[in-house]
């Protein structure tokens, strides 16, 4: 089943990477230290390949074109998604989509994050969390680590829906075999009369 990023999050922006700097000091000194403080994780144990920026109105991390040119299935004019972090009204979300590709990396990241003591709140697009305390970071570090762009769109592409055939409907034909056969007669109308002159 194709996962699309993009039903999960509505708002839709460029990405220049001086946008993030715009985001955080936007927000309130609270949300701003705990998002400054994944991203540096993140930023810190991000493997070579990814690049950071602004996607769908968020702080995150993607696979630019030039690493992986055919871009999101879900709107090719975007990177990969990977990962991004957002401030919400009520939380702060992380938004894990390399997890949601892999169940059985889902599986261990919510095992590992319940083993700390701090509360799981996850919805099916992200994981929800009211401080920066509720955040275990070295496990945010360690799954970042565990997935190269390589192993991550290992696991992103068989996801892609199958590009649809185009099919040539019997009328299509004949239609287009129509088409073709008038061309012919009149480019021979034509050469005779042009003969006769």
């Amino acid at each position: 089943m194709a996962i699309c990023v993009l039903d999960l999050y509505k708002e839709h922006m460029p990405i220049p990477p001086d946008a993030v700097r715009a985001y955080l000091d936007d927000l309130p000194e609270d949300r701003r230290e705990a998002i400054e403080a994944i991203r540096e994780v993140i930023n810190r144990n991000l493997p070579k390949g990814y690049e950071e920026g602004m996607q769908y109105g968020m702080p995150a991390w993607f696979v630019p074109h030039s690493v992986f040119p055919d871009g999101y299935h879900c709107d090719p004019t975007q990177p990969v998604p990977f990962v991004s972090i957002a401030s919400q009204k009520k939380h702060i979300g992380l938004y894990f989509f390399c997890i949601y590709l892999d169940e059985d990396l889902r599986g261990w990241f919510e095992s590992e994050w319940r083993k700390t003591g701090k509360r799981w709140d996850a919805g099916k697009s992200c994981v929800r969390v009211k401080t920066l305390e509720d955040i275990p970071l070295p496990l945010v570090g360690k799954l970042i680590k565990k997935l190269p762009v390589k192993k991550f769109l290992a696991s992103y592409l068989p996801t892609r829906p199958t590009p649809k055939k185009k099919t040539v409907t019997k009328k299509a034909t004949k239609k287009s075999s129509t088409k073709k056969a008038t061309k012919k007669a009149t480019k021979k109308a034509t050469k005779k009369a042009s003969t006769k002159k």
